[in-house]
């Protein structure tokens, strides 16, 4: 008389369950590298998002009216310019150095960082009304070949960056051309190690 009946059909063999775990890892390993590609793309958001407000930036700073500062006397008049901003003085904001594999805050005091340069001379990032406020990822450039409505005029900002701090940066670049008196923007930013 058996009162324990154990029945060979019930429970798991050593096969299945190493397919369990096999498959278990195959959509651990799946969730890392698209977590992975999710906070890079989350992270490199903020140079595309400034790339954007520096461009938009530039386009109204040509359409702002500049005129002489001086009084007209009666019966006189001054002319009335549209121009790029001058490129933005010194090297990027911040150095590279600064967000290699960490974050910066922005130093917004004037003639600092991003007010290093001066809105009233039609210069850099004060001229384009830029600032970060939040600490920042990227490092930013903005460069001008010219001041004026020239046919043809350009600029070109970029943000550099290196999330991960293993010396190899990230490239973000937008460019713009005048065109008929206007800034025309390129459709799309080129793109240098992204995911870095």
């Amino acid at each position: 008389m058996k009162i324990w009946n154990r029945d060979k059909n019930k429970g798991f063999t050593l096969i299945e369950l190493m397919i369990v775990v096999a498959i278990v890892g195959i959509l651990a390993v799946l969730a890392v590298v698209g977590v992975r590609r999710y906070l890079s793309n989350a992270k490199s958001a903020e140079a595309r998002n400034s790339l954007g407000a520096i461009g938009k930036g530039a386009a109204q700073a040509l359409e702002r009216e500049a005129t002489t500062t001086t009084v007209l006397g009666a019966g006189g008049s001054g002319s009335v310019s549209r121009r790029l901003c001058q490129s933005a003085t010194g090297p990027s904001v911040p150095l590279l150095n600064a967000i290699q594999g960490k974050k910066y805050q922005s130093n917004n005091a004037a003639g600092q960082d991003f007010h290093r340069d001066d809105a009233a001379v039609h210069t850099g990032f004060a001229c384009l009304r830029f600032e970060m406020v939040n600490p920042q990822s990227y490092a930013y450039t903005y460069n001008s070949d010219s001041t004026a409505t020239t046919q043809g005029s350009t600029i070109a900002t970029s943000a550099w960056g290196d999330l991960n701090g293993d010396a190899v940066f990230a490239q973000f670049l937008l460019t713009g051309q005048v065109q008929a008196q206007a800034l025309t923007l390129a459709p799309s930013l080129q793109e240098t190690n992204p995911d870095e």
